[in-house]
């Protein structure tokens, strides 16, 4: 008998033991998302971009932002798990690419040049040729691209079910177990809204009045920016940019045919997506193919005259045609302040960098 009870105590402590070890496992994961904001300065949601806006489908919280930071720099999104999306959007770049064109993990090179993610929450359509509609959107392209990250969504799903770090998050950020590939787009675009940059020496002096934020040669530059250099009628606002496609004269004619290939308009033949000019000095090279290496080679093309035959040449070119006609001093001048928008907070935030 006493034989009998040592043997169902000693079964009954196995299923203690058992039960305890299995709770340490699989615990209850909390499925109710946190609801997260982005702090930005009191003047944005005042200025002519106003609040940041948010898809009704994909509301920030702490748990898809934190997801998303995970999967940007996730390498089993590519095709030999050797590139995540920060393989080719660098932190200290503007979160864009060094190199002419990006290479992916086939050892081909894209046709043209990352472009930097900064403030892209206000922006509406994406890639040099406005073809994704959204973040989400535009976050499914490089795992399908073969010149890219070379993989298939079935793929990296079963990748990232089987990591056991990833139905945890996923279950936390979205309520469910099951991965798919809207939450991999939801998440990473949640990620991607948080990254704003107002914070560089041009903010402190233009948007909060500290007249010492710009040295004599900086605020010469300023003056040129808004008036004779004519930067501003397509680098306004808080943004920096402005949401339009435009031919800006570098070639009379195109290998690159831009937005025309997405519209089918032989009018949007040669018009590229106008981009920010914030963290503009570590986001070299510049243009749609990274044709110049230099911001003094940028401004010169604008001050030598831009090409005035180039098909679709946009009517704010009109200003550079024949050229700018600046002196040695004032190209030196408007070099300097177009350095003042950086924002070296933005540039080393943990908040932005690879969380393992």
């Amino acid at each position: 008998m006493k034989k009998i009870n040592r043997i169902i105590s000693l079964l009954l402590i196995i299923v203690v033991m058992f039960s305890c070890k299995k709770g340490e496992v699989t615990p209850d994961i909390e499925s109710t998302p946190t609801p997260s904001t982005v702090t930005v300065p009191s003047w944005i949601n005042t200025s002519i971009i106003g609040d940041m806006p948010h898809p009704s489908d994909n509301p920030l919280t702490v748990e898809g932002i934190a997801l998303g930071r995970e999967l940007f720099y996730e390498k089993q999104l590519s095709g030999d798990n050797s590139m995540s999306c920060a393989s080719c959007h660098f932190q200290e770049f503007n979160f864009s690419d060094n190199a002419l064109f990006s290479t992916g993990v086939t050892g081909d090179s894209g046709d043209r040049q990352a472009m930097a993610i900064v403030n892209l929450a206000w922006d509406h359509l994406f890639f040099w040729d406005g073809r994704a509609l959204s973040l989400e959107d535009q976050a499914f392209g490089p795992v399908v691209n073969h010149i890219e990250l070379n993989d298939t969504w079935p793929n990296v799903v079963a990748k990232l079910q089987a990591n056991p770090k990833y139905p945890v998050l996923f279950k936390k950020a979205f309520g469910t177990l099951i991965i798919d590939s809207v939450f991999v787009s939801k998440a990473i675009s949640q990620f991607e809204r948080t990254m704003v940059s107002f914070n560089s020496d041009y903010d402190k002096y233009f948007y909060e009045g500290d007249l010492s934020a710009l040295n004599t040669s900086e605020i010469n530059g300023f003056n040129l920016f808004f008036g004779q250099a004519e930067c501003i009628h397509c680098h306004s606002g808080p943004l920096l940019n402005d949401p339009s496609f435009r031919n800006n004269g570098l070639d009379a004619t195109f290998t690159d045919l831009g937005y025309g290939t997405v519209t089918g308009l032989a009018t949007d033949i040669g018009k590229f997506k106008v981009t920010t000019l914030r963290n503009i000095a570590e986001s070299a090279p510049y243009m749609h193919d990274g044709r110049f290496t230099t911001l003094e080679e940028v401004v010169e093309h604008y001050n030598s005259g831009v090409v005035a035959s180039s098909p679709n040449l946009d009517s704010e070119m009109d200003h550079f045609v024949g050229g700018l006609n600046l002196t040695v001093t004032e190209k030196v001048d408007l070099v300097a302040f177009l350095r003042k928008f950086s924002d070296t907070t933005y540039l080393n935030s943990l908040n932005f960098s690879d969380p393992n």
